[in-house]
């Protein structure tokens, strides 16, 4: 079963908690126990997995990704968004999560983050349910 959730970003680089639109996805999917991957469909954006509690954790996040792979630099990338695409390959395409009772199995802090490296966009995640 997959389900697809839309992203509207406002920012250049910029971290979404998708966490409650992956949960209902898996509740119309009928979701119980097993497996949920939620995979980006773009080459310059990202998911991943972390602190949902303090802002300035996705404030460092994207700062240190910022230094990684600055917006300035001796790119050749015609389109001008290398930085993007590197830092989409630092933070990778999908994230996997165990379901049980029909719910993401998180910690206490923890959140499904969009990340988006190249906005402002209209984006996708899917989002596949693994029954097991």
């Amino acid at each position: 079963m997959t389900g697809k959730i839309t992203v509207r970003t406002a920012a250049r680089c910029q971290m979404i908690d998708i966490t409650r639109e992956v949960e209902a996805e898996l509740k119309k999917m009928g979701a119980d126990e097993g497996l949920c991957s939620v995979y980006v469909t773009h080459t310059t954006a990202g998911v991943t997995i972390n602190e949902n509690a303090d802002p300035d954790v996705v404030r460092d996040l994207l700062m240190g990704l910022e230094k990684i792979a600055p917006d300035r630099g001796d790119y050749r990338h015609a389109e001008g968004n290398s930085p993007a695409h590197i830092k989409s390959s630092l933070v990778g395409a999908s994230a996997t999560v165990l379901v049980s009772g029909g719910r993401l199995v998180l910690g206490t802090w923890q959140s499904v983050f969009f990340c988006e490296f190249d906005g402002p966009r209209n984006r996708t995640a899917l989002v596949k349910y693994i029954r097991g």
